[in-house]
């Protein structure tokens, strides 16, 4: 039995046909990371938003992976806040003939 199925592109924003796909990628990997972050320290949505110096309504759309309203610095702030160092690589595209692109790269923390 053959289904009828489309490969993904590995960006469902991409395959979703949203405009500014990769950065929506950067923005929900970024918010995944901070979600992780903050279910660790079990903070409240309430004590959460005080260190990030932000509202409860924001953590709470964070907490269901809907950053909306948030740039990708800002997120990266909140990173910095809950202890993680972010480095931005800039390096030439793989490509002469292709826009460069984004992307997050997550490193375990070494013992």
């Amino acid at each position: 039995m053959i289904e009828d199925y489309e490969v993904s592109s590995g960006n469902v924003f991409a395959d979703l046909g949203f405009e500014d796909s990769e950065q929506e990628l950067v923005k929900a990997e970024l918010t995944l990371q901070i979600y992780r972050l903050l279910k660790a320290r079990r903070l409240t949505q309430t004590e959460a938003a005080k260190l990030l110096h932000t509202t409860q309504p924001q953590i709470s759309a964070l907490m269901r992976c809907k950053p909306v309203s948030v740039s990708v610095g800002r997120l990266m702030e909140f990173l910095t806040v809950l202890g993680q160092d972010v480095e931005v690589v800039v390096k030439p595209a793989a490509s002469r003939e292709r826009l460069g692109r984004l992307s997050v790269v997550f490193e375990p923390r070494s013992l």
